[in-house]
């Protein structure tokens, strides 16, 4: 496998984004992720984006998107994230992603007001729209599974279904990110059952109890067992640490160093990184 960042990490530093970008190669992951809007990202944006990978030699594995209106119960809401979503679909295969890492929202109103099943029906042929822009430019959908009650995808068996409904298994895949599996109760022995179907991974760590996105060691999440069942289910490709802030900002370095050289350390154990 190889070892990736999500560059929000470094989102408060104050600097610009190739220093980011330039950082994380130093360190010496294989990849990195980019956390950007296409509706905000000017033509200078995307070429420093584009140059300072190329040029520290750093491949752009996937694009993060937080679509969390794309179920919303108005058309012209839906219409809007539909575009906005092919529009990260076509900064992927320009950046030469493989993925776009897709975040869905949740449902709206306790699931008092609209039905759920409709919701989820919005949220399925929203997908299914994009999964036929996604194949037209040749990159996948990575479904996040997220860490909270309300979330349309938040357990295995809400992704295998997601999955299963949207019916384009080849395009529309699951992103494993262990920290939030651990969040929702979800064991390592559970991985099993997306075997074919993992598109990317992130890892991180938390206090068991409140989403983290620490540095491996700061938590209380079985990394090592979750990495295992990854690696049996025949996955083998970028394992992307996600950092949120570190507790003081003029080490962010520190703090990103200390996610690498932990997370490093576990592959290794389990002859997992290339």
């Amino acid at each position: 496998m190889k070892l990736g960042l999500i560059n929000s990490a470094w989102a408060q530093t104050g600097r610009d984004t190739a220093y980011g970008i330039r950082q994380t190669a130093e360190i010496g992951f294989d990849t990195i992720d980019i956390f950007t809007d296409p509706l905000d990202l000017s033509d200078e944006g995307f070429q420093e984006i584009l140059g300072t990978t190329r040029q520290v030699g750093l491949p752009i594995m996937s694009v993060c998107c937080v679509a969390l209106g794309i179920s919303d119960f108005n058309p012209t809401v839906q219409h809007f994230h539909l575009q906005r979503c092919r529009r990260y679909l076509d900064l992927c295969a320009a950046f030469g992603a493989k993925n776009l890492l897709l975040v869905l929202g949740e449902y709206t109103w306790q699931q008092e007001v609209i039905p759920p099943a409709e919701q989820w029906a919005t949220a399925v042929a929203q997908v299914q729209a994009l999964a036929e822009h996604a194949a037209g430019v040749g990159v996948a959908i990575a479904l996040e599974l997220e860490p909270f009650k309300l979330s349309l995808v938040n357990t295995v068996d809400t992704m295998l279904a997601f999955i299963g409904d949207v019916g384009a298994p080849e395009v529309v895949r699951a992103n494993v990110d262990i920290s939030h599996l651990s969040l929702m109760g979800i064991g390592a022995e559970q991985v099993a059952r997306l075997k074919g179907l993992i598109e990317h991974v992130h890892l991180s760590d938390c206090d068991g109890k409140v989403h983290g996105d620490l540095p491996p060691g700061r938590g209380v999440v079985a990394i090592k067992d979750y990495m295992q069942a990854i690696a049996d289910t025949g996955y083998d490709g970028v394992v992307s640490i996600e950092l949120e802030y570190s507790p003081d900002p003029d080490k962010i370095e520190e703090w990103v160093q200390e996610a690498y050289e932990q997370t490093a350390l576990i592959l290794a154990e389990l002859g997992l990184r290339e």
